[in-house]
């Protein structure tokens, strides 16, 4: 039996995550979970995994909360911070699943490793921020940090231990997103449009991220962590179907693949039963029905989001903490119609024209650049609201 904390657990990975340790009672057991404001979803995931303690964003989510829960429910009630700190380093909790988006992730990440937890990581931000500190981190206290993301489970898989030195590359597919066609004038693009995934359910802010192809840019600095590559070393190309969730290519000239329909309960289910695999989980692809698979190099002039990612990876310091959190604002003010689509990759490159990168020693280094990147979106955006 393992014991499993999800922060992010009313979010799309977190209900997925759910999902599968539901059909596995057998094997896991879920010792505390966090969210954000959703405190009556919470509360359900309450009354069927009797969590030890759970953690909720406000003191009012909290209350409301507390006056719901079941008589005789044991399970304890934090929220804020404290709350989300609690959660992750849950004394009886083995593996940490943070699916929280955003820089939110980082702080209770670092502290589960710090506790000794295995991470199972399904934010992105973690990395592409605070690489070099997350993962010095988890070797010091040997921590294992097992990838959720398709594209970096895939990875995973087919990299599964073989000597670095064979490995001379490794791709990373995008479906390209709901506007990959040219046809699509992305000055025009509304919320709405860009929530329409063609491929993936997943939450706001990843799926907006994918329409611009900056989650593609995410991935790719996290890459750079987590298998220890160049960034020469690391292509994208877009694959509409989502078929083919990664590639490996090695030395000799071989390439491996790992494939499956798109559904974020493998790279789920794989990352907490590792290095068994769960039955059942997914159907699989079947090749007669899908026809063919096909491939196009991204568009890096109608992307430029993509390109500012590499740039930002290969800078290195805080310059990847200050992309994120330009563009954590960029998203915010579009789905709430303050500003155009066009006008993320606007405001995050004038963000990182402006404030300096600067070298990364600690936890207070990436947290101040990325307080002085929001403030500087913040005083940018006035000059882009049309």
């Amino acid at each position: 039996m393992k014991n499993v904390s999800i922060i992010g657990s009313t979010g799309s990975i977190g209900r997925q995550a759910l999902e599968v340790v539901t059909a596995h009672r057998d094997r896991y057991r879920v010792v505390a979970l966090a969210a954000g404001q959703n405190w009556r979803l919470l509360l359900e995931q309450i009354v069927v995994h009797r969590p030890q303690l759970v953690a909720v964003a406000t003191a009012e989510a909290a209350r409301q909360l507390d006056e719901n829960l079941p008589p005789g429910t044991k399970t304890e009630i934090y929220w804020g911070e404290e709350g989300l700190l609690a959660c992750a380093t849950c004394p009886e909790a083995q593996v940490v699943l943070t699916a929280v988006p955003g820089i939110l992730g980082l702080s209770p990440t670092l502290a589960a490793i710090n506790r000794g937890k295995d991470i199972a990581l399904a934010n992105k931000e973690t990395l592409v921020a605070a690489g070099q500190l997350v993962m010095e981190q988890a070797r010091r206290r040997q921590v294992a940090i097992l990838p959720v993301d398709s594209e970096h489970s895939a990875i995973w898989q087919c990299l599964d231990q073989k000597p670095a030195a064979t490995v001379a590359g490794i791709i990373l597919t995008a479906s390209g997103g709901p506007f990959r066609q040219a046809g699509i004038d992305l000055h025009r693009v509304t919320p709405e449009m860009a929530l329409s995934h063609p491929n993936w359910r997943m939450g706001k802010k990843v799926t907006v991220d994918s329409a611009t192809l900056f989650n593609k840019g995410l991935e790719v600095i996290e890459a750079h962590w987590l298998f220890g590559l160049d960034y020469q070393q690391i292509e994208v190309v877009i694959h509409p179907q989502s078929i083919i969730h990664s590639l490996v290519r090695f030395v000799d000239g071989s390439v491996l693949a790992q494939l499956g329909l798109p559904d974020m309960k493998v790279p789920i289910a794989y990352a907490l039963s590792y290095p068994d695999r769960l039955p059942g989980v997914s159907p699989a692809p079947d090749f007669c029905r899908l026809g063919s698979l096909t491939f196009e190099a991204p568009d890096r002039e109608r992307f430029p989001m993509l390109d500012l990612a590499y740039q930002a990876g290969r800078c290195g310091g805080t310059a990847p903490a200050l992309l994120n959190a330009a563009n954590e604002i960029g998203v915010e003010y579009f789905l709430t119609r303050r500003i155009g689509f066009a006008d993320i990759f606007r405001l995050c490159s004038q963000v990182m024209e402006l404030v300096p990168s600067r070298p990364v020693s600690s936890l207070e280094d990436i947290m101040l650049a990325d307080k002085m990147a929001r403030a500087k979106a913040g005083e940018l955006i006035s000059s882009i609201i049309h």
